[in-house]
């Protein structure tokens, strides 16, 4: 079964070809979820320690900046969460759009939607000692009109 969730709804569409059929819990959809969660509470509370809990030590991240490609270790990146929210954080929404979980790897995708821009972050995890962890994550960022 292939799990698809909003953060309103969980669908599961079954996958078959003869001889072979993918099932997939609905509590494993939601142990994805807690690095997912963690690294959401990282951005909204500035505190590098949720993205320690959800990123494996050796995970890259990866996009566009500025219109250049930048990569950072997981190290590098959760450096740049000093502990503190953004000063607009009250204006800042994220939601987990979609998991899709096949035995112990998973990918998935959040949307971060911020004043001055949308972010879509896709995230591949691995179940590492029995505990999901994000492998690594690229995202790409919309910019938003400016208000007049």
């Amino acid at each position: 079964m292939r799990l698809l969730a909003t953060p309103m709804l969980l669908t599961a569409t079954w996958l078959s070809m003869p001889g072979i059929a993918v099932a997939q819990h609905a509590g494993e959809d939601a142990a994805v979820r807690k690095p997912l969660e963690a690294y959401l509470q990282g951005h909204a509370t500035g505190d590098g320690a949720y993205m320690r809990q959800a990123f494996l030590p050796t995970a890259h991240i990866e996009g566009i900046r500025d219109g250049k490609f930048v990569s950072w270790t997981a190290d590098e990146y959760i450096a740049g969460f000093k502990g503190k929210p953004a000063e607009d954080e009250a204006q800042r929404k994220r939601s987990i759009d979609r998991v899709d979980v096949s035995g112990n790897a998973a990918m998935a995708r959040a949307t971060l939607d911020y004043p001055g821009g949308t972010f879509t972050d896709y995230f591949v995890l691995l179940k590492v000692d029995g505990e999901w962890k994000i492998a690594n994550k690229v995202w790409t960022r919309n910019p938003k009109p400016a208000m007049p």
